[in-house]
């Protein structure tokens, strides 16, 4: 279910649904010449948590020169929430400060407020576009019918869900000339120590592929560099099981996933894997890939409460 639901038992991490990474997502914005990263969190917003952890780092981490380690990394802090109201702060790092998984570096938004009504609250600070709140999910898939032995319901998951948006926008230039990297991770302190609780940037994987409670909380706390090392073996295993891949073939496979890393080459259309937009299939790449093709649809349509442009997420569904 995309990256819903990622720690142990198939619950949020910590069994905290503020701390449950949902998906990530890079595209060009409506503006040419500029792109958006998105990390959505708490798939069940605003029920299991009206608001953002305030002891949490939430952070979108970018690797520029294709070796699967941070160059530049966009950390989010938030307020303790009071009264209905929560702000945040924005730190922008690169370099050593960007590897550091504590929010470092200069601070870009200081105190803006986390938009958790219909509208959206977009902050510009320099050639940075940014918002944060609540807003609709656009995570779809028939999760009855895959956890049914796919048998298709017909019934979307997401299409009455919202999740907290984190939505940056920044100049191509920011993010240098080739292709890039992009991966999200949650941080909470835990007795003074920063402690990661989830990460990831394809969808889907730990939910296939780390198969017991220990695998994804060690892949939670992992990093993308040591990817290829830890899973080719584990996850090859599962493709053999799932799908009846030879050693080869599922080592071919596995490189479009693994290290766990969103590549987005700017000079080609966005469409997933290259990237990610908002209405990508995702759910049914990831049935064809665990079947060996033998599963190419859950027959489930993109959101159309979509927005032409920032930040891109509908706006939120009514509460009760």
């Amino acid at each position: 279910m995309s990256h819903h639901l990622s720690g142990p038992h198939l619950r949020s991490p910590k069994d905290d649904a503020r701390l449950d990474l949902t998906d990530v997502f890079a595209f060009p914005a409506a503006e040419n010449g500029r792109t958006v990263l998105i990390m959505n969190v708490n798939p069940f917003a605003p029920a299991q948590g009206e608001a953002f952890h305030p002891d949490a780092v939430y952070r979108i981490d970018v690797d520029t020169d294709g070796d699967d380690v941070a160059d530049l990394a966009y950390s989010f802090v938030f307020s303790a929430p009071a009264d209905g109201r929560q702000t945040v702060t924005v730190h922008r790092a690169t370099g050593a400060e960007a590897k550091d998984r504590a929010a470092g570096g200069e601070v870009v938004v200081s105190g803006a407020e986390v938009a958790f009504g219909a509208e959206p609250n977009i902050v510009t600070a320099g050639d940075l576009r940014f918002s944060a709140g609540l807003r609709s999910d656009p995570f779809f898939a028939d999760l009855d019918g895959i956890v049914d032995n796919f048998q298709w319901t017909g019934k979307d998951f997401g299409i009455d869900k919202n999740v907290f948006g984190i939505v940056v926008e920044v100049p191509d230039s920011e993010l240098g000339d080739g292709p890039i990297g992009v991966w999200a991770r949650v941080s909470v302190d835990q007795d003074g120590e920063l402690v990661s609780v989830d990460r990831g940037a394809h969808p889907s994987l730990t939910a296939y592929f780390n198969e017991s409670d220990e695998a994804k909380e060690t892949y939670n706390t992992g990093e993308p560099a040591d990817d290829w090392d830890t899973y080719l073996e584990p996850w090859s295993a599962v493709l053999a099981h799932t799908g009846g891949y030879s050693a080869e073939d599922a080592e071919k496979t596995l490189r479009t996933v693994l290290p766990d890393v969103l590549r987005y080459d700017r000079s080609r259309p966005a469409a997933y894997p290259n990237g990610r937009t908002l209405a990508d299939d995702v759910t049914s790449a990831r049935l064809a890939m665990v079947s060996g093709g033998r599963i190419t649809d859950d027959h489930i349509a993109p959101h159309t409460d979509l927005l032409p442009d920032f930040p891109y997420l509908g706006h939120p569904h009514p509460t009760p």
